[in-house]
């Protein structure tokens, strides 16, 4: 803990590169109207300048060392990275820590990004699946909390002012709202050094205060687009983050839309070829979830891909799924977290994510026990919480104008 800031480190023995973060703990979610878009433009704008490097040389000293960096933008999270090997880390996060605290948002650069963020909304309008699962975060979620989309309006990107990136960064990156996460090949005392010697100086200050507004729509809504495919997607009432039947729906997903082997895959797919793609996904916040069925699809097959999901939908909710799905599920459950053992990126996340949101250090060794203690009782308790039809959310983008009947 520095004066506020938290850090995490997880020893990864036998490698030779590291991973290290920044998060924090804002995004969409937390934005107002007026700041829709805000978090993302942030991010961008970070990599722009600062009081000692040049947008060119941020870039350029990380290649230098063979680094890598990059940010991100969620509806609850902001994360900055770099990857570096182990030798060139102390140099990689200096760079890091230096856009992080020192960026100065130059106003031609913030010109010139908010055509480029511009450009980015108009790639996501283009790109129909995108475009469709927007659609229905907002309809299942309405346009606040969860429902904005991550890269706000063109009308604010274009309005965004110093004034307002200040206000914002003033009120969510605050040291209480900051988690430093590394993974890797690097000692937790050298670890520890860096954060102390480029964050140390901060005062402790603590973020406003900002409940998400969490108001369900169950909206079925429509974009014509002159495009070959239709894309439709569903959105069922879920678990939140922490929930008691998290795993149990994550594995209960896995038989109906999570791998090659799951219900949708082998029948909307591989049975009637109805699909190339076609797949299902939990998406857990702090205070709510979504279950969310996908599917890209021939316009000539639309209402037989419809009626195809919802049969497996239908099935799954007669609680039919068999004791090979479930020791499947649980095996490929399992699997995830170990393969994401041997990835500094996703460790870095991982136990990030874990500090940021809940305070606690990532257990694996009790993550897999959770799994383990997986029951049929809690599938069949998760399936009777994740299907309420009557509370579902859609969306479809293609040669339509009619909303997906769900």
């Amino acid at each position: 803990m520095i004066d506020g800031i938290s850090l995490v480190v997880k020893q990864m023995e036998g490698l030779m590169s590291v991973s290290m973060g920044v998060l924090v703990g804002t995004g969409a979610c937390f934005e107002s109207d007026a700041e829709d878009g805000i978090s993302h433009f942030i991010e961008h704008m970070m990599f722009k300048g600062t009081k000692n490097r040049t947008a060119f040389a941020i870039s350029d000293e990380m290649d230098r060392i063979g680094a890598q960096t990059n940010a991100f933008t969620g509806k609850d999270l902001t994360c900055y990275y770099a990857k570096s090997t182990t030798e060139n880390a102390e140099k990689a996060f200096e760079i890091l820590a230096d856009f992080f605290l020192n960026s100065i948002f130059p106003e031609d650069e913030m010109v010139r990004e908010k055509g480029v963020v511009i450009e980015e909304i108009s790639m996501n309008e283009d790109t129909p699946d995108d475009l469709c699962l927007d659609m229905l975060s907002e309809a299942y979620y309405g346009n606040e909390g969860y429902g904005r989309n991550i890269l706000g309006p063109r009308a604010n990107v274009n309005g965004f002012t110093r004034a307002d990136v200040d206000k914002y960064m003033a009120a969510r990156y605050t040291t209480d709202n900051i988690v430093i996460s590394m993974a890797g090949n690097i000692d937790i005392n050298l670890a520890e050094e860096l954060a102390e010697k480029y964050f140390g100086e901060l005062k402790a200050t603590k973020a406003d205060e900002r409940k998400v507004a969490v108001h369900l729509q169950h909206n079925s809504v429509v974009k014509y687009k002159d495009i070959e495919q239709v894309h439709f997607a569903v959105a069922f009432p879920s678990v939140k983050r922490y929930d008691r039947l998290f795993d149990a729906t994550v594995l209960m997903n896995s038989v109906l839309g999570g791998s090659m082997s799951s219900r949708l895959f082998q029948t909307v797919r591989e049975k009637l070829g109805l699909a190339y793609t076609v797949y299902s996904y939990t998406t857990a916040y702090a205070d709510s979830g979504m279950l969310i069925v996908y599917a890209g699809v021939n316009a000539e097959n639309y209402q037989k891909s419809v009626d195809a999901v919802r049969k497996c939908i239908e099935d799954i909710k007669r609680k039919d799924i068999t004791r090979e799905e479930f020791i499947r599920g649980k095996e490929q459950l399992k699997a995830s977290s170990i393969f994401a053992q041997e990835s500094t990126s996703s460790q870095m996340l991982l136990y990030g994510k874990e500090l940021l949101y809940s305070g606690r250090l990532y257990d694996f060794e009790k993550r897999i026990a959770e799994v383990n203690a997986v029951s049929m009782d809690d599938i069949n308790e998760a399936i009777d919480f994740n299907f309420n039809l009557n509370s579902a959310a859609a969306a479809v983008v293609g040669k339509l104008d009619k909303p997906l009947n769900i």
